[in-house]
């Protein structure tokens, strides 16, 4: 599956425009994550548990938006954004979205 941040594919003409697709998961912390983020804290440096886990949300919202643009018979995605927020203390969601399109 190609997939752009822009609006179409270098060298390759849209035949047709199937629609918006999207993948999303939400993500909370693990006990054990806060309390050697707060230990780190005090030291400074990368937050592995955090980072770990948001690369692994980020990886789970884009292949469900990418198994959407499939289940269309779409050649790419173009116009691809990934957006993350808040939903509660302690949870997140990821939001990988863009439009399925057919290539010529």
């Amino acid at each position: 599956m190609l997939i752009a941040t822009t609006d179409s594919i270098a060298e390759r003409e849209t035949q047709q425009t199937l629609g918006m697709v999207r993948g999303a998961t939400v993500r909370s912390k693990h006990i054990g994550t806060d309390i050697v983020a707060g230990l780190r804290n005090l030291v400074g440096g990368e937050q592995t548990g955090y980072s770990s886990l948001l690369a692994g949300a980020r990886e789970q919202a884009l292949d469900r938006m990418i198994e959407q643009a499939e289940q269309m018979n779409a050649d790419a995605i173009v116009g691809f954004r990934m957006e993350t927020s808040a939903i509660m203390d302690g949870a997140s969601e990821i939001v990988a979205y863009g439009t399925a399109v057919r290539l010529k």
